[in-house]
């Protein structure tokens, strides 16, 4: 029986608090520097309601989100090979995002799966898209 992934099945849900820290930090973090990441009186100016999430801040969690499932399932070996990601609405301070994934495909031989992502907030979808994960074998697998 194979431990792999199967196509359709469902990776648990994440909820992150959308926080000003979290999103004043992602942006520091990624030396992301624009004055809409952290000054609200400079993001409302530009024409939003408040500083939002960089895409930067919002791949990392998206990488985490897959990382702690495959770690979680496969242990700490599994490599992310691609992260494609397309953003849609803001993250505001205040709001919540549901990160949610199916495995799409799975090629056996060569213990690669494609993640389909969907991060939701209030407002609709925040992040769609797809990433490549190579899963490491199980000890008892061998290499």
């Amino acid at each position: 029986m194979s431990d792999l992934p199967r196509p359709g099945e469902a990776l648990p849900a994440l909820t992150v608090p959308v926080t000003r820290t979290l999103i004043v930090a992602g942006a520091l973090a990624s030396r992301d520097y624009q004055d809409v990441h952290h000054d609200a009186e400079a993001a409302r100016a530009k024409g939003a309601p408040d500083i939002f999430m960089n895409i930067l801040t919002t791949n990392g969690l998206v990488g985490r989100y897959v990382t702690d499932y495959v770690t979680d399932r496969f242990g700490p070996d599994a490599v992310l090979r691609k992260v494609a990601i397309r953003l849609g609405v803001p993250n505001y301070p205040g709001d919540t995002l549901v990160l949610t994934g199916t495995i799409n495909s799975v090629c056996a031989d060569e213990r690669i799966a494609e993640v389909g992502i969907t991060g939701t907030n209030s407002l609709g979808h925040h992040v769609t898209g797809t990433v490549t994960v190579a899963l490491p074998r199980r000890p008892e697998e061998g290499a």
